[in-house]
């Protein structure tokens, strides 16, 4: 695995490689409609979805422990589905993430950590 945090072509490609994986497996349930996926090094955000449904990921997704990742992904998945935090929302996130609410509060821990 890479050691260094540094934004590079390989990481980013392994990143995409790997949301688009999961993507794939969560989409099975959700069945949502993605227009495109793009990796980026933000400095703010792990992630975030267009009303164009386009999904956006940091790259640094890679570092995090698989659940928190696949917490990432299926909460940007579920924006597709609803764009807001709304009932709805948390109700499609709980879905395959029934644990959300400590998951969502364990990224926020990270969150200072990594971007």
């Amino acid at each position: 695995m890479f050691t260094r945090r540094r934004f590079t072509v390989e990481k980013r490609e392994y990143a995409r490689r790997f949301v688009e994986n999961r993507l794939s497996f969560f989409n099975k349930i959700y069945k949502f409609d993605i227009n495109r996926v793009a990796i980026k090094n933000t400095s703010t955000r792990w992630g975030s979805c267009s009303s164009k449904k386009n999904l956006n990921f940091n790259y640094k997704i890679i570092y995090l422990r698989p659940a928190l990742a696949d917490y990432l992904i299926v909460h940007e998945l579920c924006h597709l589905g609803e764009l807001n935090h709304s009932k709805r929302f948390w109700l499609l996130v709980a879905k395959t993430i029934p644990d959300f609410v400590e998951v969502n509060r364990e990224l926020r821990r990270t969150n200072a950590k990594l971007i």
